[in-house]
C-alpha cells in the first residue's frame, strides 16, 4: 500500500476553519450543529471515514495500519458566548482556546501528514468534556484501543502537558427549625460554614508537608445559598470544589468530608476523576520533542491544575498518552478569550512532523 497522498490544504483555509467551528456555538450538550460541521469539513477534505458515533462526537479516521494514534480534542466549550471577531493576528470567541485551536490543529495535521504505512489516525472531536459527565470520552474509551494518544488541550505550541490533577465536587444540604436571631439557635448558614471550615482544616493537614502545586490537594467554595419556607424552617446548600494530586484518591477525599462533617447535613458526591500523570520519556514524547525542535522551538513540559479527558482514557489506555495544543491556558474561560493564528499554524505543523514520525 502506497502512504496517503496529502491534500493541499492552505494556512488560510486552516484559519477559516478554526474560525468557523468557533462561530458555532457548542456548550455542553448542545454541540450537534458543531459536530455536523465538522464531520462535513473531513469528508470534503478527504478523510477516509468521517462520522457521528452514538455518543454524538464528530470522528474522522485517515489510513488502516495496525497501529493507531488518537488525537482527542474536545468540541463543547464553557458557557458564555464573546463576540467572534479578528484583532490582528488574535481570533476571538468562546472555545479559541479551549479547544477548538487544538482541535482543528489535529483535524488538519492528519489530513496534511504522509501517515506511515502500518498506521491510522483517528481525531475525535469529543462531547461533554467541560461538564462533569464526559460522555464523548467515556464512550470512546471503549470503542478503541490506541497505541499513543494526544488530548487536544492549550499549553503553547512548544510546550508538552503530562498530567492533569483529579477533581471531586461535594454538594452539602442541611435542612431544620429556624430560631430568632437573638437566640442561641445556629443559622443554615452558621452550619454551612461550620462544616466548610472542618473540610478545610483538614484539607490543610494533607497539605502540610506539600510544596509544590500539583502536589497539593485543592479546595474550592463554589457556591452557598440560604433560605426559609411558610413553615419555618430554614436551609441552606453548599458546593464545594477539590483538585486532586497524584496519591490522593476521589474515595480518600469522600472520607475526608464524611469524617469533617459533623451536622446533620446530607452530602453527596459527583465528578469523580483521579489525577493521572505520564511518563516524561516515551516513545511519543520523544516524537513530539522532535517535531517541536524541528520547527525552532524549545519544548518544555508541564503540569496542570484542571483536569481533561486524559483522566479519563489515561488510566483505561495505558499508553504513551500527552496533551498538546496552542493557546495560553489562563484565557480558559475568560470574557477574552483568544487564540495566536501564528501560534496555531505552527502547531499544526509539529503535529504534521509528529504523524510522519510515527
Amino acid at each position: 500500500m502506497m502512504p496517503i497522498a496529502q491534500t493541499r490544504i492552505t494556512d488560510q483555509d486552516a484559519e477559516n476553519l478554526l474560525h468557523d467551528l468557533v462561530a458555532i456555538p457548542s456548550f455542553s450538550y448542545h454541540e450537534a450543529d458543531a459536530v455536523n460541521f465538522l464531520v462535513d469539513w473531513m469528508t470534503v477534505h478527504g478523510y477516509d471515514r468521517a462520522f457521528v458515533d452514538d455518543a454524538g462526537n464528530a470522528v474522522g479516521i485517515i489510513g488502516d495500519g495496525e497501529h493507531t494514534l488518537m488525537m482527542l480534542g474536545h468540541i463543547d466549550t464553557f458557557m458564555g458566548n464573546p463576540p467572534v471577531h479578528l484583532d490582528g493576528r488574535h481570533l476571538y470567541g468562546r472555545g479559541a482556546v479551549d479547544a477548538k485551536g487544538a482541535l482543528c490543529a489535529f483535524v488538519v495535521a492528519g489530513r496534511l501528514a504522509i501517515i506511515p504505512n502500518n498506521w491510522r489516525v483517528i481525531v475525535i472531536g469529543a462531547v461533554e468534556e467541560e461538564c462533569p459527565t464526559s460522555a464523548g470520552a467515556r464512550h470512546i474509551m471503549t470503542q478503541y484501543t490506541p497505541d499513543m494518544c494526544i488530548i487536544g488541550e492549550p499549553s503553547r505550541w512548544d510546550r508538552i502537558t503530562l498530567g492533569y490533577k483529579g477533581r471531586l465536587i461535594l454538594n452539602w444540604e442541611w435542612r431544620g427549625a429556624l430560631g430568632h436571631s437573638a437566640g442561641q439557635m445556629t443559622t443554615p448558614a452558621e452550619h454551612a460554614f461550620a462544616d466548610f471550615g472542618r473540610i478545610h482544616q483538614a484539607v490543610g493537614h494533607i497539605n502540610a508537608q506539600k510544596t509544590g502545586v500539583f502536589d497539593q490537594l485543592d479546595i474550592t467554595l463554589q457556591a452557598v445559598n440560604t433560605g426559609h419556607d411558610d413553615s419555618g424552617h430554614g436551609w441552606a446548600t453548599m458546593t464545594v470544589g477539590f483538585r486532586l494530586p497524584v496519591g490522593v484518591s476521589p474515595e480518600a477525599v469522600m472520607t475526608l468530608c464524611r469524617q469533617a462533617v459533623i451536622s446533620d447535613a446530607t452530602i453527596t458526591f459527583m465528578g469523580m476523576e483521579h489525577a493521572f500523570l505520564s511518563e516524561k520519556d516515551n516513545p511519543l514524547t520523544r516524537i513530539m520533542r522532535g517535531a517541536i525542535r524541528a520547527h525552532g522551538g524549545k519544548p518544555a513540559f508541564v503540569v496542570k491544575t484542571g483536569t481533561s479527558d486524559m483522566n479519563i482514557v489515561g488510566r483505561a489506555w495505558r499508553c504513551p498518552i500527552i496533551a498538546y495544543g496552542a493557546g495560553d491556558s489562563s484565557l480558559d474561560h475568560t470574557p477574552h478569550e483568544h487564540i495566536d493564528l501564528d501560534e496555531f499554524i505552527l502547531s499544526i505543523r509539529v503535529l504534521t512532523s509528529a504523524i510522519e514520525s510515527l
